[in-house]
């Protein structure tokens, strides 16, 4: 039986971003209707924390990669989308 290798078995970051992003999403929902104590509130809010850097750095790996993408030889020269209006 073969075996994945490491790369093959972690998830893409797209998909580490949606998973914290949902968790994060229900960590201030439980916070804002009052559902937990004042230690439970304190766990969570550290939990988001860390959740809100793991999303800030999945999206500062997507920036990079687009901008790669974009123009490898000068990827400072990217510009934001601008979506149809």
């Amino acid at each position: 039986m073969a075996r994945k290798s490491t790369v093959e078995t972690q998830a893409s970051p797209v998909a580490n971003f949606e998973r914290s992003l949902d968790e994060l999403e229900n960590l201030v929902e439980k916070m804002e209707h009052g559902e937990l104590s004042l230690e439970e509130s304190l766990a969570a809010y550290e939990r988001g924390v860390g959740l809100y850097r793991r999303c800030q750095q999945a999206l500062e790996q997507a920036e990079l990669r687009v901008r790669l993408l974009s123009d490898p030889q000068d990827p400072a020269s990217a510009e934001p989308f601008q979506p149809d209006a």
